[in-house]
């Protein structure tokens, strides 16, 4: 048993609370109150923790599995059903504790201890036994011998006990017990010579594969002679299988597993943004003049959900993580980002980013005429070209009131002109003569104050 274990190292895959809480849907994920749970081909190599976390068990199903031992059941005082079948265990124990056990399923197990089904004397309830495909089944006497030691039962592998049959098995009970023990005997030393053959034999097999490193070849020559070499079917045998199927399912993960890939460089160590399309999506990008914004297109999936689409707007660049993929452009000017909108189209499921600028002035394209600043003496001599320098200037309204230079209007002194001004010489004309001038209309009417 010692060598066994040395080379044929147990790495147990146990029954943890998550395996158990996920095989526990169909009752809220809750384990206290489970009643019945399915563990089947889970590769489970020992029983352990159950009996602590679901006590209100009554239906356990482990079969197909790599369980060598029955343990940790004794508290499951409710447990109605246990199947165990497909797996190597190889003696009836440790079910004493389970009082409510109706049907027990050992099927295609390794049981050569038949005399071990005496441990079952005390699960009173007990009514189905299925032993089929066990080593003990092949004794001489054996369906007898179970039929006249569990009195309870009412059905062996499938078949059921009529009470003549029960009466003819426990007539000359002493003498079959005495065959059953022989045959336990003789069973055991076979037992003891396939081990220590399985031992030379893994040995074997062990020092081939070190004698050198091996060719695609020389692996495939020794996979069919895993397969193809006959040994008898024990524990040992199927836990080998199992294990040579495992390093060769870890070996193909092994060649197919991706690469890694290098870490994306969004930045350089300079500080320059790069351009990336890794999704390798359409955009167009356009500049909106009339709003002063720029508009980013981007044909997103159609039936991409918006939860895996995440944006990201910075004075300088936008940057778009589709399904994990980054999509990132330099934008031609400085936008806001905190004014900045993202909307998806629902006929095309494109995104749309609009991004006002984030110039520190305002432009008007469009150029506004207007009349001179004040009108020339007749003294003073303009040139055309300096009139429609003055009247084509385009408007520019700034942001920033202290770029502007304050005129202080109080030490302003008027310039002399040596000409005379005719309109200083003209004679002042009556109000209502002045108006009469202007309107046809005009009513002179001596009860109305006038003007100031």
């Amino acid at each position: 048993s010692v060598l066994y274990n040395f080379f044929f190292p147990l790495s147990f895959c146990p029954v943890t609370e998550d395996l158990i809480r996920r095989r526990a849907e169909h009752n809220g994920y809750e384990i206290i109150s489970l009643e019945e749970i399915s563990l089947h081909q889970q590769n489970i190599e020992k029983i352990e923790h159950i009996d602590k976390w679901c006590k209100e068990l009554k239906i356990v199903y482990f079969q197909n599995n790599l369980i060598p031992k029955i343990e940790n059941l004794g508290h499951l005082k409710k447990l109605n059903y246990l199947n165990l079948a497909l797996n190597n265990i190889e003696v009836i124990e440790n079910l004493e504790g389970c009082e409510s056990l109706w049907t027990l399923d050992l099927t295609v197990n390794f049981v050569g201890c038949l005399s071990s089904v005496e441990t079952l004397r005390n699960n009173l309830h007990l009514r189905k036994l299925f032993l089929s495909g066990n080593p003990c089944t092949e004794f001489q006497g054996y369906r007898q011998y179970v039929v006249a030691t569990l009195p309870q039962l009412e059905e062996l592998d499938g078949i059921k006990i009529t009470r003549s049959e029960r009466i003819k098995a426990l007539q000359g009970l002493d003498e079959l017990k005495r065959s059953i023990s022989q045959q336990e005997q003789d069973y055991l030393r076979r037992r003891a010579t396939e081990k220590e053959q399985e031992v030379q034999r893994k040995v074997a097999s062990q020092e081939k594969g070190q004698s050198g490193r091996s060719s695609d070849s020389d692996e495939e020559q020794r996979e069919r002679e895993f397969w193809n070499t006959p040994c008898s079917f024990t524990p040992e045998s199927r836990l080998e299988a199992y294990r040579h199927v495992e390093e060769k399912r870890k070996a193909e993960e092994k060649k197919t597993e991706k690469k890694q890939k290098p870490p994306r460089t969004l930045v350089t160590s300079s500080g320059q943004v790069l351009n990336i399309n890794e999704p390798k999506l359409d955009f167009w990008l356009t500049e909106d003049e009339d709003n002063n914004t720029i508009i980013l297109d981007l044909a997103v999936y159609r039936h991409m959900d918006t939860s895996l689409i995440d944006v990201d707007i910075q004075p300088t660049y936008a940057r778009v993580c589709v399904k994990g993929k980054i999509f990132q452009l330099v934008l031609p000017a400085e936008v806001k980002p905190d004014s900045s909108t993202a909307q998806r189209s629902q006929a095309t499921g494109s995104l749309v980013l609009t991004m006002p600028r984030a110039e520190g002035e305002i432009k008007v394209r469009k150029t506004i005429t207007r009349p001179p600043a004040s009108t020339p003496n007749r003294g003073s001599c303009i040139s055309k070209q300096d009139v429609k320098r003055r009247c084509a200037v385009p408007e520019k309204l700034e942001v920033d009131p202290n770029s502007r230079t304050a005129v202080d209007f109080t030490n302003i002194v008027p310039r002399q002109s040596s000409a005379p001004d005719p309109l200083q010489h003209r004679p002042k004309k009556p109000l209502s003569t002045a108006m009469a001038e202007f309107s046809e209309d005009f009513i002179d009417d001596p009860e109305v104050p006038p003007l100031i």
